[in-house]
């Protein structure tokens, strides 16, 4: 049978708080599943489903949105498909739909490949690849992007996934995010601006209950330690689960949705980290030119914390 998410790659190893386990989908990249010891740390959903509201999705050459899915390039005008009708934009990319295929594998890891190919409005040749590895603590995720073209390329990375601790309900975890600014947007939620969150409902630094949260806001100005930025979910009895970026990683959208389907919590919450915010083609903010035959590689993952084995 053909799934809607393609082949599935169930990843497992031991660690000194059990058995962990991910299953990584061929289609989108995208983490279907991650547990510790049978406890979700991201929302599951069925095999025979395609990702709901984007879950685990892999988000290039651009995550987020571009007005009109139009931008202007040394004159240039390129058009991009519409791929959020409502709002009239361009969204999270061009491998939402992509079957990846799969370049290496072992119990514990795979790595996924996809090229991007000149296309209406992104007229550039890419190759691309996502490496999947279960660590100590948790999910390790690494982005590999060459341009293979003759033109430098405009690329920029995000990931879409959904966190939980299985369990506890989503609404009465404390969400920390390590962010100074908040992007403001209009009604398609593209951006007019960036404020301190300073003394404001959007600073989350000291944490906020997610219950109480109506997100889908990016975030700038994130704070790295030793080149890590870390943003983190706390259940009431101190176990965490975690985004954690190198700091190439210098924004962040937090979703909250009611209507996350299977999801017996009255909230869901993605935590994405981006390397660009939306509308980056156009503003050039976080967006990366590569050279021909220039590699770009970054890392984020997935990190659980106060978890002990049966």
């Amino acid at each position: 049978m053909t799934l809607p998410t393609g082949e599935q790659f169930v990843l497992e190893t031991s660690t000194s708080s059990g058995d962990l386990q991910a299953t990584i989908t061929a289609v989108a990249a995208g983490i279907r599943t991650l547990s510790i010891n049978g406890i979700d740390l991201v929302p599951p959903y069925a095999e025979d489903q395609a990702p709901p509201m984007g879950a685990g999705i892999v988000l290039a050459p651009w995550p987020n949105r571009i007005r009109d899915g139009r931008w202007t390039h040394e004159g240039v005008e390129h058009q991009l498909a519409i791929t959020e009708p409502a709002r009239n934009n361009a969204i999270h990319g061009l491998l939402r739909y992509t079957e990846y295929k799969p370049i290496a594998r072992e119990r514990d890891s795979v790595t996924l490949s996809a090229t991007i190919y000149p296309q209406l409005g992104y007229p550039y040749l890419l190759g691309t690849a996502v490496h999947y590895e279960l660590v100590a603590d948790g999910l390790k995720v690494t982005h590999y992007v060459e341009n293979l073209g003759a033109e430098a390329a405009p690329v920029a990375l995000g990931s879409h996934p959904y966190l939980k601790i299985g369990g506890v309900p989503t609404g009465e975890l404390t969400l920390r995010l390590n962010a100074a600014s908040h992007i403001e947007v209009d009604d398609r939620l593209l951006p007019t601006g960036e404020v301190p969150v300073d003394d404001t409902e959007w600073d989350l630094r000291d944490g906020r209950r997610v219950g109480d949260l109506h997100l889908d806001d990016a975030f700038g100005e994130v704070a790295s330690e030793d080149g890590v930025v870390l943003h983190t979910l706390t259940a009431p009895d101190g176990r965490t689960v975690s985004i954690w970026a190198d700091d190439e990683f210098d924004y962040v959208q937090v979703y909250t949705s009611r209507e996350f389907p299977g999801e017996d919590s009255d909230v869901a919450i993605a935590v994405e980290p981006m390397t660009a915010p939306a509308e980056a083609f156009n503003s050039g903010r976080g967006l990366r030119w590569l050279d021909p035959g220039e590699e770009w590689q970054v890392s984020w993952g997935i990190r659980f914390e106060g978890f002990t084995a049966d």
